[in-house]
Order: C-alpha cells, then structure tokens, then sequence
C-alpha cells in the first residue's frame, strides 16, 4: 500500500552526482518505484535544476564539481525548506557533521544499498508530509484547550505550525518542527537521542546520534541556547 502510495505521488528527486554509473543507476532504480528523477553531475546545474524545477526532495553527492554538496544544500536552504539528504563516502567524514550544519536533514553513506536509500527517500517524505507524528498529536489535543504553548518567551503554536520568541516569528525547518513538538509534548522530560532518532528520523533500527546533535545545536540557535538542556549521558530535555 505504501509503495502504491508512493508511485501515485510521484515525489521528484533532484539527484547530484558525478559518477556517471551511480548517477544512472541510482536514478534508474528510484525511478522504478515511481519517484521522478532529475539527475544532475555537479552542483551549479543542481542549483540550476533546483530553482527551475522546485523538487520535492533534494538528494546531494558531498564530493560534486563545480559546487561541491555542503555549499549546493547551503544555498537551497536559504532559499527553501525542501528536505535534503547528503550522500557522503565516508561515514567518520567531518563532511557528515558539515553538511547536517549547512541544513541537510540526513545523510546516507556510500557505497550504499538502493533499498536503504529508498527507504530513508520515504522516511522523509512521510515525515515531512506529516509534521508530527504521536508528538503532534499529543501537542494538539492540549493546545486545543489551551491554545498555543509558551515556555517562557517561546510560543509555539501547534495548528498554525508557527513558532515565535518574543513576539518574533522564527523560521524552522519541518525536521526542527518536528524535533521541537517532541520536546513541547513533555517539557522536563529526558529524551534520548534514540527515541529522537526514532520519533522525528523514522529511524525504528537506530542510527547515527549525530544527526540529532547537530540538529539540536541549530534549535538552540533559533530559540536559545538555555532553552534545551543536555542532560549528560541520557539526552537532552525541553526546560518548561
């Protein structure tokens, strides 16, 4: 059912890649369980392909020409909240930490199994198309009787999916919505990386805490430092 889902949606994948055999490969084998793939070999034609085509979901090679991945998801974020994955070759990389900085929302490594990549391609995409998941739906059912929530000077506002601080409306990501509804739906509660992993990244197998890490750090950028707290060796909680 889900598969059939995915072939009626169609979701179209903007794919940078240099290598010409996995460039063909890889867009033959999503292509075959119906994503639509533009597919491009270096990062100024992403950027180009990118701003003509308005994709659904952004798939960036690190190691590009032109413009390498780190710098192309850089500037699709300043521009867009399009999810991107970065394909990295080596998983220790500090190319992986780079580009999760630089706005990507997960990273796969190379060489990788087509079937985990279109796994993790739908993992996004159900995420992204439902922003909250079990957290959602337990923020929304205490913010239909008590409106938007606040935690000091943060409001966040679960049915316009608005956040603000002092009275500023601050742009997140749908990846730092969905991360910051898990920390609103149990404010003072420690949440381990991998009930995040699990929660916001789809990710029931584990993955890489890193991912949340970085993320966490950009939250904090956007609604203050002292807003979530690390809790050494169990997670991070939402200070109420």
């Amino acid at each position: 059912m889900e598969e059939q889902t995915q072939r009626r949606a169609g979701a179209r994948v903007l794919f940078v890649e240099d290598d010409d055999v996995i460039r063909e490969a890889t867009q033959l084998a999503l292509e075959r369980v119906g994503f639509r793939v533009t597919a491009v070999p270096d990062g100024l034609q992403g950027l180009e392909s990118f701003r003509a085509g308005a994709p659904d979901i952004a798939l960036l090679d690190v190691m590009v020409p032109g413009m390498d991945g780190v710098s192309l998801c850089r500037r699709i974020r300043d521009e867009s909240t399009v999810p991107v994955i970065m394909l990295s070759a080596r998983a220790d990389s500090i190319d992986v930490v780079l580009g999760l900085e630089a706005g990507a929302d997960d990273y796969v490594t190379k060489p990788f199994d087509v079937s985990v990549l279109v796994a993790r391609l739908r993992a996004v995409m159900r995420r992204f198309g439902h922003a909250g998941g079990g957290a959602r739906q337990a923020v929304e059912e205490e913010a239909a009787a008590a409106g938007p929530l606040r935690f000091g000077d943060l409001e966040v506002d679960t049915e316009g999916m608005e956040v603000r601080r002092g009275g500023e409306r601050i742009a997140l990501t749908p990846t730092e919505m969905r991360l910051l509804l898990e920390f609103s739906a149990a404010p003072g509660t420690v949440l381990s990386r991998d009930r995040l992993l699990e929660r916001v990244w789809d990710y029931g197998w584990g993955g890489d805490t890193r991912v949340v890490d970085v993320h966490v750090q950009r939250l904090r950028a956007k609604i203050g430092q002292d807003r979530i707290e690390t809790v050494r060796g169990f997670g991070y909680k939402l200070r109420a």
